[in-house]
C-alpha cells in the first residue's frame, strides 16, 4: 500500500514539474493538424492564459481565411473565435485571449478557401 501511495505521489509531482517547467521555459507550442482539404501548423507563443500570439502556416491547401477558437470540454469553457490576418500567402497571425485557465484545451482552426471550409482540431496543454 505504501508503494502505491509513493508511486501516486511521484506521478503527481512529475506532472506538476512538467506544467511548471513549461510555464517557466515558455517554449512555443507547435501543433500540426491535417484534414481532407488543408494541413496547418499552429505555433502558440507563449502557450499560456491571457493574451497570446498564434501564428498559423497552411502547408497544404489554398486558404484565404483563418480563424481560431478554443474549448475546454472538461470545464465547459469556450472562447470566442479570433480572426487571423494573412501576413503573406499561407501565413496567418492572430492575437488575443484564447485560454482562460491552465489545462487541456481543444484548439480549432477554421479555414476557408477555394476548396471550401474545413475546421481542424487538436488538443493543447496550456499552463498558467
Amino acid at each position: 500500500m505504501r508503494r502505491l501511495i509513493a508511486l501516486a505521489a511521484l506521478v503527481v509531482a512529475a506532472a506538476a514539474l512538467f506544467v511548471a517547467g513549461r510555464a517557466l521555459g515558455a517554449e512555443p507550442l507547435t501543433l500540426t493538424i491535417a484534414g481532407s482539404r488543408y494541413t496547418a501548423t499552429v505555433v502558440i507563443d507563449p502557450p499560456r492564459t491571457g493574451a497570446v500570439v498564434v501564428e498559423t502556416r497552411v502547408t497544404s491547401g489554398d486558404a484565404d481565411g483563418l480563424a481560431l477558437s478554443a474549448v475546454m470540454p472538461d470545464m465547459g469553457h469556450a472562447m470566442p473565435e479570433l480572426s487571423a490576418a494573412e501576413r503573406e500567402p499561407g501565413r496567418f497571425v492572430a492575437e488575443g485571449e484564447l485560454f482562460t485557465m491552465s489545462g487541456v484545451w481543444d484548439v480549432s482552426i477554421r479555414l476557408t478557401g477555394p476548396a471550401g471550409e474545413e475546421t481542424l482540431t487538436a488538443k493543447a496543454l496550456i499552463s498558467g
